[in-house]
C-alpha cells in the first residue's frame, strides 16, 4: 500500500490548491463584474502575463526544476552544504530578479509593443497596459523568492504553507478591486497595485517556516558554489522546456491582440477554468512526485522510480480524462454560473465557452506533462525536454496561424491543445524507450474501464444538460442548483461505473517497497 506520508502529502497539496483555486474563482468573478471583458481587462491580462511568464522561468519553472534535484541530493548527504547552497541560490536569484524588475519598469512600453502589437492601435489601452506592467513588475522579485522557499519547504515535507500561499494573492487582488478602484485612475491600476502588495505578503508569509526548518537564507552571491553552478547548467535548457506552455500563451497573446476587443479576456477566463483541474490535481501531484523521483534516482532505485511514475500516470488518467470531458460539455453552464453578472454578458459567456471547449481538448495532455517532465528533471536531464518543447512550440505556432484566420480566439486555444498532446506524447515515448519508465501490467484493461466510465458520464451530461439559451435566462441561484445537479450526477455516474467494472481504490496504491 502507498505510504501514509505520500498519500497525506498529495492530499494536503490538493486541498490547499483547491482552496487557492476557489479563492481565485472568487477573484475572477469580482474582476469580471468590475472590469468586464473589455479594454481594461485586456490591458491587465497582458500586463500580468509578462511578470508571470518570467516567474515561471526564474521561480516555479526552470529554476525550481533545476534547484530541487540538487537540493534533495545535498540534504541526503550534507546538511551544511545544503544550507550554503540555499544562501548562494537566494542571493543570486534575488540579484537577477531585482535587475530584471528594474529593466522591466524602464522598458515597459517596448515590452508591450513587442508582445501585444495590436494594442498600439488603441492608445488608451496601450497606456493602461504599460502603466499596469510598471506597477507590478517588482512582483517578479518577490514571487521568485517565494517559489524558491516553496521548493525548500516541499523538499523537507512542509507542503501546506507553499500550497496555501497563492490564496494570499487572490485575497489581495479582491481587496484591491473593492477598496482601491474608487481611489485610483481605473480598476486595472488597482489590480496592479494589488499584485505588487501580494508579492510582499506572500514572501513574508514563508519566512516563519523557513526559520523553523533552519533554511532562512543569508543572501550571498557565490558564483563559485559548485551546486549553484550545477543549477545554472541544468536551468539554461530547462528555461525553454518548462516554459513551453507560457511561450505558447504568448504566441496566442500576440495574435489575439490583433483580434476584436475582448478576445484576450475570453481566452483568460476560459484558461482560468482550465487551470482548475490542472492545478488542483496535476500540479499537486507533480509537486509531490518530483522530490520523491529525485530521491529514487539519487539512491539508484530504478524499479522504485518507474513504479512511482506508473502510479502517478494512472491517477492522472483516472482524474484528467473525465475532467477534460466535463469542461467540454459543461463549458457554458460553468461560465454562465460563475461569470455572467455585471459587465460579463451572455455573448461573453458564449465566446469564452467556445475557447474553453477548445482548450478542454488538451487538459489531459497538459496534466500529463506536469507528471512526465519531472521524470527527466529528477534525473537532472533538462536537455531532452528542451528538444521536445521546441517541437511543441513549432506545432503551436503553425496551427495558431492556420486556425486564427477562420476560428479567431478559439483557434488559438485549439492550437494549444494540439501542442500539449504532442509534448506529452513525446515525453512518454522517450521515457519508455530509455526504460526509465516501464509500464506495469494491467494498463489496457484500466484504460478500457476509464473510457467506458467516461462515456457513461458523457451520456448522462448530454441527457441532463440544457441549451445555452436556457442557462442565459436562468437566475444565479437556478444556475447554481442546476450546475450542482449536473456535477454530482457526472461524478456518481463515472465512479459507480468504475466500481461496477471492478476498479477499486486499493488497486491504485503504491506498494510499500516503492513508496
Amino acid at each position: 500500500m502507498m505510504s501514509n506520508k505520500l498519500f497525506k502529502s498529495t492530499a494536503i497539496i490538493s486541498a490547499m490548491t483547491l482552496l487557492s483555486r476557489v479563492s481565485g474563482l472568487v477573484r475572477d468573478v469580482v474582476m469580471a463584474n468590475i472590469l468586464g471583458p473589455g479594454a481594461l481587462s485586456d490591458a491587465f491580462v497582458v500586463a500580468f502575463r509578462i511578470p508571470n511568464f518570467l516567474r515561471r522561468i526564474f521561480a516555479e519553472g526552470a529554476f525550481s526544476q533545476a534547484f530541487i534535484p540538487v537540493f534533495v541530493e545535498l540534504t541526503e548527504s550534507n546538511t551544511l552544504e545544503a544550507k550554503r547552497f540555499v544562501n548562494a541560490s537566494a542571493g543570486l536569484l534575488a540579484l537577477v530578479t531585482f535587475v530584471l524588475s528594474i529593466l522591466g519598469i524602464v522598458f515597459a512600453a517596448d515590452i508591450v509593443s513587442f508582445l501585444a502589437p495590436g494594442f498600439k492601435q488603441y492608445p488608451e489601452k496601450f497606456a493602461v497596459t504599460v502603466n499596469s506592467l510598471q506597477l507590478m513588475f517588482p512582483y517578479l522579485f518577490c514571487i521568485s523568492l517565494v517559489a524558491m522557499s516553496a521548493g525548500v519547504l516541499n523538499t523537507v515535507n512542509r507542503f501546506a504553507i507553499p500550497a496555501v500561499t497563492p490564496v494570499l494573492l487572490n485575497l489581495c487582488l479582491i481587496t484591491a478591486m473593492l477598496v482601491l478602484t474608487p481611489l485610483l485612475n481605473n480598476a486595472a491600476q488597482a489590480l496592479s497595485v494589488g499584485v505588487l502588495v501580494a508579492g510582499f505578503v506572500q514572501l513574508f508569509f514563508q519566512i516563519p517556516s523557513l526559520i523553523k526548518e533552519g533554511y532562512f537564507p543569508s543572501f550571498r552571491v557565490d558564483l563559485k558554489n559548485t551546486a549553484v553552478q550545477r543549477v545554472g547548467k541544468l536551468m539554461l535548457p530547462a528555461i525553454f522546456s518548462v516554459s513551453v506552455v507560457q511561450i505558447n500563451m504568448f504566441v496566442s497573446t500576440v495574435l489575439a491582440s490583433r483580434l476584436e476587443t475582448g478576445s484576450l479576456s475570453w481566452i483568460y477566463y476560459s484558461d482560468r477554468l482550465m487551470e482548475f483541474p490542472v492545478a488542483v490535481f496535476g500540479i499537486a501531484l507533480a509537486t509531490v512526485v518530483l522530490p520523491n523521483l529525485s530521491k529514487k534516482y539519487a539512491n539508484g532505485s530504478a524499479e522504485g522510480f518507474s513504479a512511482m511514475m506508473d502510479w502517478a500516470l494512472r491517477w492522472v488518467t483516472l482524474i484528467a480524462v473525465p475532467a477534460s470531458l466535463g469542461l467540454y460539455l459543461l463549458a457554458t453552464p460553468l461560465l454562465a454560473t460563475i461569470f455572467q453578472h455585471g459587465e460579463f454578458s451572455a455573448r461573453d459567456v458564449g465566446m469564452s465557452a467556445l475557447a474553453l471547449q477548445a482548450i478542454a481538448v488538451g487538459v489531459s495532455g497538459i496534466i500529463f506533462i506536469k507528471v512526465l517532465a519531472p521524470g527527466f528533471f529528477a534525473q537532472q536531464d533538462t536537455k531532452t525536454p528542451v528538444k521536445i518543447a521546441v517541437v511543441a512550440v513549432v506545432v503551436n505556432i503553425v496551427f495558431s496561424i492556420i486556425f486564427v484566420k477562420s476560428m479567431a480566439h478559439v483557434g488559438l486555444m485549439l492550437a494549444l491543445s494540439i501542442s500539449a498532446w504532442v509534448n506529452a506524447s513525446l515525453l512518454l515515448l522517450i521515457l519508455i524507450l530509455r526504460k526509465s519508465y516501464r509500464p506495469q501490467a494491467g494498463w489496457l484493461w484500466f484504460i478500457v474501464r476509464v473510457v467506458i466510465a467516461v462515456s457513461a458520464m458523457g451520456v448522462c451530461l448530454n441527457y441532463l444538460n440544457a441549451a445555452p439559451e436556457v442557462w442565459f435566462e436562468r437566475t444565479f441561484w437556478q444556475r447554481v442548483m442546476s450546475l450542482s445537479i449536473l456535477l454530482v450526477a457526472a461524478m456518481l455516474t463515472y465512479f459507480v461505473a468504475l466500481l461496477a467494472m471492478g476498479l477499486r481504490p486499493t488497486q491504485l496504491l503504491l506498494s510499500p517497497k516503492h513508496s
